[in-house]
This record gives structure tokens, C-alpha cells and sequence, in this order.
């Protein structure tokens, strides 16, 4: 953890300095590598604790992207990335795996950041993942984030919409979300955003409490979706911030390809949707 450690303090450093939203903002053309190595077993079975996973078989589909964040942190605390890292909140995520990974394969893993897109609330930038099996890609990711800030209406992007069917999905399972699981998962994952950990440092980006990780949230959805082996795409969409502590429903159709988060009161927090290969297993 000492790189990712030296990240989020460069990351605390430099954000006072950068200012979101220049019209004359570039991304870095890094690609950044981690050479191949096979998962410690020992953070995989806790991030698999934490999000419900079982305890043997495929890397979890999520679990690439946890071990690219560190990479992930470097490039968007460098001095050539031009938002602040301090406040950004994750927004979407796309997940193509090519074939199941095993734990004791040997993973090259890649970040780029591959575009900047005006967001009707700031900007919001494109990450990529990727990773490969002796040069096969086997997983790749694209990530959204967003730094909130003030955006002018002509400039602000396409909004993506909720669906209009959101908050309609039977009820599977409701989960109770004790306030410390953004410092729980922070620690699983090393993703320490102020944002996750404390009322206190949440207060300063404009959260009344600590929220949960995006990626915590859609991690415990997919762990309840059936045969991994069979899941060819996600897409999940972070829609609303789930405050902690939390009582949430999680709730998918029959086959299991449409799945959502939503709070008591309806609010709907995620929303997401798997494709699968023809005859691949749905949720029992």
C-alpha cells in the first residue's frame, strides 16, 4: 500500500491546485503497468468478505478494477491530470470480461485515461482498465468520475437518464449498512476518498454523511447475480449517494440481468444490467 499511500497524500497536495473545468484541459497519454502477478490471497478473501462473493472460483468481476486503483491514483494525482482527486465521485461503470480469471494467474494490469466530457454538474472524466493473461486480455473496465463543479449550461453534456421502469424491480434482499463501511471497504480496497470515511471529511465536498463506495455498492449486487462464468457485460450507474448508515433494498428480475439499489424510501441509488452468454445461468 506505500505507492497508493504516497498517491493520496501527492493527491492532497496538488488538488488545492488544480481547477476543474478549464476549456483548455488535456489528459495525460500515460499508460500506466503493473507487471504480472499472481492475487494475494489473503486482501482477495477480505474483499470477497466484504461484498458477499464466495470464497473459491473466478476472481470476482470487480476485483480487476481494485487491483488497477493504485495505478489509478497515480495517474490522476500526477501533476499532468487536470482535476483535483480530492472529491471525485464515481458515476458509471462499464465491465467487459473476455474469459473467467483465476486467483493464481498471473495479471498485467493497465490504466489510461481516455477522455473529459462536460458534466451538467462539472466534468467528468474516462478511466480505463485492462487486464491481461501472458498479453491475452482477459478483462478490460471504463470508469466515469466526476468533479462537481460550477458547469455553464451551454457547455454541460448529454444527461443520462434513470429508466423510466427504475424502482420497479422485485425486492430480493435488504441489507443494513453500518456507518463504517466506507473506512471497512476503504481498507479492503485502498480507496480512502475523504468522501467515504467520516461525516467530518464528507461535509467538506457537500455530503452530509460519509456515502458508500460506488464500487462497494455494484461489487455486492454482482455477488448476488448468478454464474459468473456466464456474464459477458455489466453497466451500472451510480445515481444517488447512499448515505451511512444505510437500511437498502436490493432488488433484480427473474433472469437476474437487471438489478438495482434503492433506499426506503424508493429513492433508487444504483441501477444495472448484465448480458450473458446464450444458456448461461440466472439467479436462483
Amino acid at each position: 500500500m506505500t505507492s497508493l499511500t504516497a498517491s493520496l497524500a501527492r493527491g492532497a497536495l496538488t488538488s488545492p491546485f488544480k481547477r476543474a473545468g478549464r476549456p483548455d484541459a488535456t489528459l495525460p497519454a500515460d499508460r500506466l503497468t503493473r507487471p504480472a502477478a499472481p492475487v494475494a490471497p489473503g486482501p482477495l478473501a477480505a474483499y470477497g468478505r466484504i461484498c458477499g462473493f464466495t470464497e473459491s472460483g473466478p476472481l470476482p468481476l470487480t476485483y480487476p478494477h481494485v487491483l488497477a486503483f493504485p495505478l489509478t491514483m497515480r495517474l490522476m494525482t500526477g501533476h499532468a491530470f487536470p482535476l483535483p482527486v480530492l472529491g471525485l465521485v464515481h458515476t458509471w461503470i462499464e465491465i467487459t470480461p473476455h474469459r473467467a480469471a483465476v486467483p493464481a494467474e498471473p495479471l498485467e494490469l493497465t490504466v489510461y485515461a481516455e477522455k473529459l466530457t462536460p458534466h451538467r454538474r462539472g466534468t467528468e472524466v474516462t478511466m480505463a482498465t485492462e487486464a491481461r493473461v501472458d498479453g491475452e486480455l482477459v478483462w478490460e473496465s471504463r470508469s466515469g468520475y466526476l468533479s462537481r463543479h460550477r458547469q455553464a449550461a451551454q457547455a454541460a453534456g448529454p444527461v443520462t437518464a434513470v429508466p423510466p421502469d427504475a424502482g420497479s424491480l422485485p425486492a430480493r434482499a435488504e441489507w443494513r449498512l453500518p456507518g463504517d463501511l466506507g473506512r471497512r471497504y476503504g481498507a479492503v480496497s485502498g480507496d480512502r476518498n475523504p468522501i467515504h470515511l467520516h461525516p467530518l471529511t464528507a461535509r467538506l465536498f457537500g455530503f452530509p454523511r460519509a456515502i458508500a463506495h460506488g464500487m462497494w455498492t455494484v461489487a455486492r449486487c454482482l455477488a448476488e447475480a448468478g454464474d459468473p462464468s456466464s456474464i459477458r457485460s455489466v453497466r451500472a450507474g451510480f445515481r444517488a449517494p447512499v448515505l451511512l448508515p444505510a437500511t437498502v433494498t436490493y432488488a433484480a428480475d427473474a433472469t437476474g440481468n437487471a438489478f438495482e439499489l434503492r433506499g426506503p424510501d424508493g429513492r433508487v441509488h444504483l441501477v444495472g444490467a448484465v448480458t450473458r452468454q446464450t444458456g448461461g445461468s440466472p439467479t436462483g
